[in-house]
């Protein structure tokens, strides 16, 4: 198979494993993917399992006609990418082998020091030219081995990604890709997401059209559809609106529980509603939804005083993961003791960002109809946010919405006839209460400035400490003028018409504009308040949290240049150009200061 001009397919299926690394089942197979550059000089990129070592050789014989191969790159030394080392090489023992020092001290462990006749270990950056092809490695250590190196191609502008963008299933299987990226991520990578978020850093730095990875199809159509996901995944940011429930019952009680829950939030509005019970369920595939999901709810027995051992397999899988940033429930049941919740809650006291639920459901022994009122209670709790961005059921005079102002940063979205637009503020206030007025301040040099002072309305939605960065990236350092923010998106709307953002906010506001003062770089538009909606309880997000919590902190250590004060990215060099651009955010070199 040709992925380009010179660029060949050489990897091999597998349908005869049936659990990956030991646990993960894997139905439709495995693929361990592997590649041949063919220039002047060839590469092959890693080698595949043990298992299929003739017919991978057949593979490259194959691809290689007459020819020999000149450089083995090891960027992966996990066994599935890396067995075939010594096969290949006693075939081809003239072959240079290309990896970092970690991968060689690794290929000593695993065959014995003196395999590689010729080596050549390379830096973080170095690079190696083919002919016309030249290949720049990029260290991503911990994504999710130690030695770990990508691999770019300039010419056919080609990422060797490793692991990355891998998924479950061999390449004939017909299947979704996220749901098996998605549970191939969290469960092999998903520990990893600080250092994800560095190599995605690094690689939106590169012109990328295709990803080869070690697992699963290559990756060349809408490219931004799965570094997005990426992005998601390791940021721990909420994937999908819904709920996760996951229990486990000895007699039943307790999936009744967790059945009539999953019944009212369908019933409520939950756009999406996953359980799993955890005795019979693909343990994966639970700890995948726990991290797709923006809530989720555990129920389970107190069991020889402790909770049910499939319950704290579960827990466990979560904090080695390093679960944050949800909303937690917890239902119990024990039928003279119950200690299930207070277990369940100690085991998550570690993970970040955990907002829970008011009240515990405690079942003991069998429901009660008090338990179902509690139930019934904790879906309304549960879809309060779905209820409020329906316009069937969202309570619009819901004036209380005004105590989520806070000195903090919203998304103000609005509409020039032709598209929404959104940019982020962070002077918005509530100047009088009688009649109700808020106060906006816009820098007239925004878009967005120039649509509201012609069209006279705008929504405020106030932005909750859930908001990752990607929302400030998206509405914040862009020019709607030149780019469609809400491009792929079908957001909510208000009775005006304008978007109210599908998630992390915690409140929303329709405003009129009834006056209007100039204050010279910025104009203050005096609002009144059309429409008012509550999400949730979530704390507003102020500056001061965004600066100590969101933002990414620039990796300056030991680089001399500049820093770009918007978003952090680091330019190394004794002198910045006066008309640098950033490729991040795409400020201009006004925005960037010394690195002290």
């Amino acid at each position: 198979m040709n992925i380009t001009k010179d660029i060949k397919y050489i990897g091999v299926n597998d349908h005869e494993v049936d659990l990956f690394e030991g646990q993960y089942r894997v139905p439709n197979g495995m693929a361990y993917n592997s590649y041949v550059i063919m220039d002047k000089k060839i590469a092959i990129m890693d080698t595949v399992d043990a298992a299929f070592a003739h017919e991978w050789l057949d593979n490259l014989a194959e691809a290689l006609g007459e020819r020999s191969p000149d450089f083995l790159i090891v960027q992966h030394m996990e066994p599935d990418h890396s067995a075939n080392i010594a096969n290949f090489l006693r075939a081809y023992p003239e072959t240079t082998v290309v990896a970092n020092a970690k991968a060689f001290a690794m290929i000593d462990a695993f065959f014995g020091e003196g395999l590689c006749k010729n080596k050549l270990t390379v830096e973080n950056g170095e690079s190696l030219s083919l002919g016309e092809h030249t290949l720049t490695f990029v260290f991503a250590p911990m994504v999710h081995w130690p030695e770990v190196m990508v691999t770019y191609d300039s010419r056919d502008k080609v990422l060797f990604s490793a692991d990355g963008f891998g998924k479950f299933g061999a390449l004939d299987a017909e299947e979704p890709w996220a749901d098996e990226a998605r549970r191939y991520y969290i469960g092999i990578v998903g520990k990893y997401g600080a250092q994800v978020q560095a190599l995605l850093k690094k690689a939106g730095t590169l012109d990328i059209d295709i990803i080869c990875p070690l697992h699963g199809p290559v990756l060349s159509d809408n490219l931004s559809y799965y570094i997005d996901l990426y992005n998601t995944w390791s940021s721990y940011s909420v994937e999908t609106e819904g709920v996760c429930i996951a229990y486990t019952s000895v007699y039943g009680n307790t999936k009744k529980a967790a059945l009539l829950l999953a019944d009212e939030l369908r019933v409520g509005g939950c756009p999406n509603v996953a359980v799993h019970d955890l005795a019979r369920a693909d343990m994966s595939a639970a700890v995948a939804d726990a991290f797709r999901y923006g809530k989720l709810v555990l129920a389970t027995t107190t069991y020889n005083a402790e909770i049910f051992p499939f319950m704290r397999e579960f827990i466990n899988h979560l904090t080695e993961r390093g679960f944050k940033n949800r909303t937690v429930g917890l239902i119990e049941n024990g039928s003279w003791a119950p200690l299930a919740a207070k277990i369940m809650r100690g085991m998550l006291e570690g993970c970040k960002n955990i907002t829970w639920l008011d009240g515990v459901v405690t079942v003991k022994s069998a429901m009660t109809e008090a338990n179902r009122e509690e139930i019934g209670k904790m879906a309304g709790e549960l879809c309060r946010e779905y209820t409020a961005l329906s316009p069937a059921t969202a309570n619009k005079n819901d004036m209380s919405a005004l105590f989520r102002i806070g000195y903090g940063l919203y998304v103000v979205t609005s509409n020039d006839g032709k598209h929404d637009n959104g940019l982020i503020v962070n002077t918005v206030t509530q100047v009088s209460d009688n009649p109700n007025r808020i106060a906006v301040n816009i820098n007239k040099a925004n878009y967005s400035y120039h649509v509201i002072k012609r069209t006279g309305i705008m929504n405020v939605n106030c932005l909750s400490t859930e908001a990752p960065f990607k929302v400030f990236e998206q509405f914040g350092f862009r020019s709607g003028r030149n780019v469609n923010k809400f491009e792929g998106c079908t957001p909510a709307r208000a009775d005006n018409g304008l978007v109210i953002l599908p998630h992390y906010i915690n409140a929303a506001f329709s405003l009129k504009v009834e006056d209007y003062v100039d204050l010279g770089s910025h104009g203050m538009f005096i609002c009144s308040v059309t429409e008012a909606r509550v999400m949730s309880d979530k704390p507003t997000m102020t500056y001061d949290y965004y600066h100590k919590n969101v933002k990414p902190k620039p990796e300056t250590a030991g680089k001399k240049g500049y820093v770009c004060k918007v978003c952090g990215y680091v330019y190394e060099g004794e002198e910045l150009p006066a008309d640098y651009i950033c490729p991040l955010c795409k400020h201009g070199a006004a925005d960037f200061e010394p690195i002290k």
